[in-house]
């Protein structure tokens, strides 16, 4: 088999694919044993119709038909092995020659598929990663503090009116000419969230219970989102969050401590750790930013238009040209994305250890909230296994690759991420240990081989019995 590739765009290539008879002939022969056990033809057994008889009575044409369909997808998975391209998408296929007739001849087709482009990643030794230090300020502590505080906090009615931070239960109705397209009653709702209508705040703000203002704004959902209404809003009534005392009692009441000294002391540790676990995000972040902003990554449109459509039709939304614009960004980023940790990956030789796909593959399934065994079932069904390998492998690429930049915090001190990203000792050690595993397997299923083998000749050595 011959195979040439032609790069049509940095994204694109045309493969073309020459299959001499000999390389064809196992699917003609299959083509022949298919349509012998099709047809029924007088004086022969189904399935034992001469290769002679079906030229005369299906045609050639019909086997040579059956021979392309059968082979061409292993030709074309053949080709690309020899000429190392990554696919991105499925190819269009044109046939271009055929055998003319049986013996001689050649199978001769074209592939246009997108494919991986080639990138140069910079030299990881180069880069440079600074992330925030993890030293504990008493701002810090102070703020999960408060928060704690708030958790515990008790709604208190005043009579007053509101201000930023009260909590007011509200009755409001919106209406646009004269149609009232929406109203609520109820609803409790803190000044300053800003969770619910564009000017809500304000319009509530120095009311007192019982007391009702008007004001105009955009409906955030609904059959009118976006359109400008008259909004009516009531305060019924009006409430504070008092908080309790930071004192010995508070942390008896918040926590398993006996004093306020011990919880601050608590909230700094799990400060220390959260800065700690950030640290490596933001490290992961920052160098996948870099290697962004360091090459130019070329994009497959045809991959991306894919992916938009797919999107788009999923939320029956084919038709929303503004919505289409937002997925076609987010797949366009999300493409790049992935080809660069593919490369990446490649470049660091990225291997993926069983126990961390199934790691991966029981967290997935708790997202999908399927059993675990379900869940992967199904991605068998669907082939879609290697998919998850290539997710593992781009998402542990990062981690290999901050294994050989020196990063920095920003008091300059050197942050070891070990307990984040791994090391390249225990990956070895993991692969050792599944080799040996495997080995070990591979001896058992020998000797159980052997051993029924074994039992199988002494059985039939045995003498027949009266």
């Amino acid at each position: 088999m011959k195979s040439a590739v032609e790069t049509l765009e940095p994204t694109k290539v045309k493969l073309t694919v020459e299959v001499d008879y000999d390389e064809l002939k196992p699917s003609i022969e299959h083509a022949y044993q298919h349509i012998a056990e099709q047809v029924t033809v007088p004086g022969f057994r189904k399935g034992k119709v001469p290769p002679r008889i079906i030229d005369q009575r299906v045609g050639w044409a019909a086997v040579i038909e059956h021979a392309v369909n059968d082979g061409l997808s292993g030709f074309y998975r053949d080709a690309l092995g020899e000429t190392d391209l990554r696919p991105l998408a499925q190819p269009e296929v044109d046939v271009t020659e055929i055998p003319a007739k049986a013996g001689e001849g050649q199978l001769k087709f074209t592939a246009e598929v997108e494919v991986r482009p080639e990138i140069e990643l910079p030299e990881l030794t180069d880069v440079d990663l600074t992330v925030e230090s993890t030293t504990v300020t008493d701002e810090d502590v102070n703020e999960r503090l408060e928060a704690l505080r708030e958790r515990f906090g008790t709604l208190v009615g005043v009579d007053r009116p509101a201000a930023d931070g009260d909590y007011v239960v509200i009755d409001l109705k919106a209406v646009i000419g004269d149609e009232e397209v929406d109203s609520v009653s109820g609803v409790s709702y803190q000044i300053g969230s800003g969770n619910m209508l564009e000017g809500l705040d304000e319009a509530l703000t120095g009311l007192s219970a019982g007391e009702t203002t008007t004001f105009k704004a955009p409906l955030a959902g609904g059959e009118h989102e976006g359109e400008d209404a008259d909004v009516t809003v009531t305060a019924t009534s009006v409430k504070q969050r008092d908080l309790p005392e930071v004192d010995d009692d508070f942390a008896q009441l918040a926590s398993e401590f006996d004093t306020i000294d011990e919880l601050k002391e608590d909230l700094k540790t799990q400060v220390a750790g959260i800065k700690t676990s950030n640290q490596a995000v933001t490290a992961r972040d920052a160098l996948m930013e870099k290697l962004l902003e360091s090459v130019e990554v070329p994009v497959p449109t045809g991959v991306v238009e894919a992916e938009v459509h797919r999107h788009l039709e999923s939320e029956n939304r084919l038709d929303d040209d503004t919505h289409r614009e937002e997925v076609r960004e987010d797949a366009t980023k999300a493409i790049k994305n992935q080809i660069l940790l593919d490369t990446l990956a490649e470049k660091l030789k990225v291997q993926v250890s069983q126990g961390e796909l199934v790691e991966y593959l029981v967290s997935a399934s708790q997202q999908y909230g399927m059993e675990p065994g379900e869940f992967i079932k199904t991605l068998e069904q669907g082939g879609q296994i290697p998919a998850m390998v290539g997710e593992v492998a781009r998402s542990k690429a990062l981690a290999v690759a901050l294994r050989q930049i020196e990063v920095k915090d920003s008091e300059g001190n050197v942050v070891d991420l070990s307990e984040f990203i791994g090391s390249d000792e225990a990956d070895e050690a993991q692969a050792a240990l599944a080799d040996a595993v495997a080995q070990a397997q591979e001896s058992a299923d020998a000797e159980e081989a052997e051993g029924t083998e074994a039992d199988a000749e002494a059985e039939t050595s045995e003498p027949a019995k009266a």
